[in-house]
């Protein structure tokens, strides 16, 4: 980047780390996919996020990295939604590698890139080494950078407060995702940086309201990939000072949550987007295996129907 001049976080709202759908093959399939992608804009997403852990990132190629981020752009321009952003998920095992993320992302239409932090070797990532890492990817990135904090998925790395603050005051490094749902780091930060520089977004629906009172951009979450009309719908309550009423609807998003964790997240949302909006399927890439909802019984999905017929009202 080389440059002092701070890069504008992405605007507040709800983003969503979409699914990938394959076919039989575990092929790409462009349709389903751009079919989702089309779903959620119209169900009133700030932006989608490609290649999060959601997106089966670790599973793709460098090409097709590229191919999904230029297709997602791309859908969305022809069809309407040229003000939805597009946020790419660039994490790598080495700085060299995610540096080039980076850099393909821009080529492919995003405007900002999410970064995990790399856990190969989790005792060698001590603080000095993670402040090195995303310095190191902010510096070169054309594009703004953002942290992405999921200990589940980084061997039980979790990126503080403390880490994170001290990252914020790089020019081009603008905000986080902070999956590990920790609403009091999310308030440190949401209480001392501010939301014109730096944007702090929870990962989890579980926690989305509670973000919101305490200062979050919004929501970065995978529930949205079922029912982005309810999450709207949270925000617009709360900006109108309608507390009660947001409550009841996160009190049903807190217990979603809960039952597409346990349907295997990825797996789960394929499953229940498929059954329910009349496109994709359940496929996924080895060694994650489909969903079988049928097998889990309706019980495994109750709180899910309850949303899901919400956000077809809605």
């Amino acid at each position: 980047m080389g440059s002092t001049v701070n890069s504008a976080p992405p605007p507040p709202g709800i983003y969503v780390p979409a699914v990938v759908f394959y076919d039989e093959n575990e092929e790409i399939d462009l349709a389903a996919t751009e079919a989702h992608v089309l779903r959620l804009a119209k169900g009133g997403v700030t932006g989608i996020l490609v290649q999060g852990s959601n997106g089966e990132a670790q599973h793709l190629s460098h090409d097709e990295r590229k191919l999904l981020i230029r297709h997602a752009r791309d859908a969305l321009n022809e069809n309407g939604f040229e003000h939805v952003l597009v946020i790419a998920g660039t994490g790598a095992q080495s700085t060299k590698e995610t540096k080039k993320l980076c850099v393909d992302a821009k080529e492919a239409g995003a405007s900002h890139v999410l970064v995990l932090t790399p856990s190969v070797w989790p005792p060698q990532m001590n603080k000095e080494r993670i402040i090195k890492f995303h310095r190191d990817i902010a510096d070169a990135s054309p594009i703004p950078t953002m942290i992405y904090n999921f200990p589940i998925v980084t061997a039980g790395l979790n990126v503080d407060s403390d880490i994170i603050g001290e990252l914020a005051q790089h020019p081009n490094l603008v905000g986080t995702k902070l999956s590990c749902a920790d609403v009091g780091k999310l308030h440190r930060l949401t209480s001392t940086l501010p939301p014109t520089k730096f944007a702090t977004f929870p990962g989890s629906s579980a926690v989305y309201l509670q973000g919101l009172v305490s200062g979050s951009a919004g929501v970065i979450s995978a529930l949205t990939n079922v029912v982005p009309k309810v999450h709207v719908e949270v925000r617009r309550l709360w900006k109108e000072g309608k507390l009660q009423e947001a409550e009841k609807l996160q009190a049903l998003l807190g217990h979603g949550e809960w039952e597409l964790q346990k349907l295997g997240s990825i797996s789960g949302i394929k499953a229940v987007v498929s059954k329910h909006f009349g496109y994709g399927n359940t496929n996924v890439r080895g060694p994650l295996t489909p969903q079988d909802l049928q097998a889990a019984g309706a019980a495994a999905t109750a709180k899910l129907a309850e949303l899901i017929a919400i956000e077809k009202a809605l």
